[in-house]
């Protein structure tokens, strides 16, 4: 790596070549997902060292700083392909999968929902639960996305600290 910060396009070009079986078996142990899902993430980690490489600090390890893009890469990919369940029809799926009451459970998400500020409510529907994105929940409510990103945050911890509590 840093032959190539100095200017030296081959051992820059011979160290991408040498990440690729590494990144393939760091993404194969912790990404589920087919053979091109696992490429698509090592050639976005590699654009992101090529891309990114002034930013690496001479004085640290470099394996510490290709595993943080690497896993920022995984986590990016992850929130891009997120699969979710609609909410109609949850209560037959939770009875298919043996859970039997199904509407006492939303009655406690609701409950726990009730006990919080109505705007920190309304943004944990709309993005936990309604499956709506920051930017959509921003737009069906009015708001900014930080107000978004802010009210579920501050709601969540505050739910946290009840159920950790038992004041739930």
């Amino acid at each position: 790596m840093i032959a190539g910060l100095d200017g030296n396009a081959d051992d820059h070009a011979a160290l991408l070549r040498l990440l690729v079986p590494m990144l393939r078996g760091f993404y194969r142990r912790r990404a589920s997902g087919d053979g091109d899902d696992i490429e698509d993430l090592v050639q976005d980690t590699l654009i992101a060292v090529h891309t990114r490489r002034s930013t690496y600090d001479r004085d640290r390890p470099f394996t510490a700083w290709l595993f943080a893009i690497a896993r920022y890469k995984m986590i990016d990919h992850f929130r891009r392909n997120r699969r979710t369940q609609p909410i109609e029809g949850l209560e037959d799926i939770l009875i298919a999968e043996g859970f039997e009451d199904a509407s006492s459970a939303r009655m406690d998400v609701d409950d726990l929902l009730d006990t919080l500020p109505p705007k920190q409510a309304r943004m944990i529907r709309a993005t936990r639960i309604e499956g709506l994105s920051v930017a959509e929940a921003a737009n069906t409510h009015g708001v900014g996305e930080s107000d978004v990103k802010i009210s579920v945050h501050r709601g969540l911890k505050t739910l946290m600290a009840r159920i950790q509590g038992g004041r739930a």
